[in-house]
């Protein structure tokens, strides 16, 4: 493919797509967040964009290079993102059930849980590495920019959109966030499967 207006549109397609788990992901986020700062929103939606940026260019370079093995790892992504969607999802739940004192402010998305999320969301994008495989490098890089602007767009609407009704709903947001997450990773697994 050349430079043109159409590699510009499909790369702001892909990242569209491509974001929809990271959007849910951070509405959760929000829900469970309430009062998140502005440094920390620009944070989660900075690690989902590194990531949706990441797994296509390492799916370029598997192409490139290791195709074979990378062809066989493929299987095993709609699983992984499953296993860690239900790890972080069933743990929302469980402390949403458990609840606290009013007093207590919502727990914060941790970094661990930040990272388990951004790997989860966004290995799915490996598998674009093949969509972008007849791009040289410059091109697939600049691709796999304009997926993470997209990405970073689209999350900080999803963490918005968290925040506000998380605060009209304090206490069962962290199960509604957890339960997104479980219904993501279920999403994400029967998708990979099909």
């Amino acid at each position: 493919m050349e430079w043109s207006f159409v590699f510009v549109i499909n790369s702001i397609l892909l990242g569209v797509g491509l974001a929809m788990d990271a959007f849910s992901v951070s509405v959760a986020n929000g829900l469970n967040e309430p009062y998140m700062s502005k440094g920390k929103m620009w944070s989660v939606a900075g690690t989902f964009s590194f990531f949706q940026a990441l797994m296509p260019m390492i799916g370029w370079i598997c192409v490139h290079t290791i195709v074979q093995y990378f062809k066989a790892f493929e299987k095993f992504i709609p699983w992984i993102a499953l296993i860690l969607l239900l790890f972080i999802g069933g743990k929302m739940i469980i402390e949403g059930i458990k609840g606290g004192d009013d007093d207590e402010c919502s727990p914060s998305v941790g970094v661990v849980a930040l990272f388990i999320q951004g790997v989860a969301t966004s290995i799915d994008a490996l598998s674009v590495g093949f969509t972008i495989a007849d791009y040289k490098f410059i091109m697939a890089l600049t691709s796999a920019l304009i997926i993470a602007v997209v990405t970073f767009i689209i999350s900080m609407g999803g963490i918005s959109i968290g925040k506000k009704f998380g605060t009209k709903f304090s206490n069962k947001a962290e199960i509604l966030g957890g339960i997104i997450l479980v219904f993501i990773g279920f999403e994400i697994f029967i998708t990979g499967i099909m």
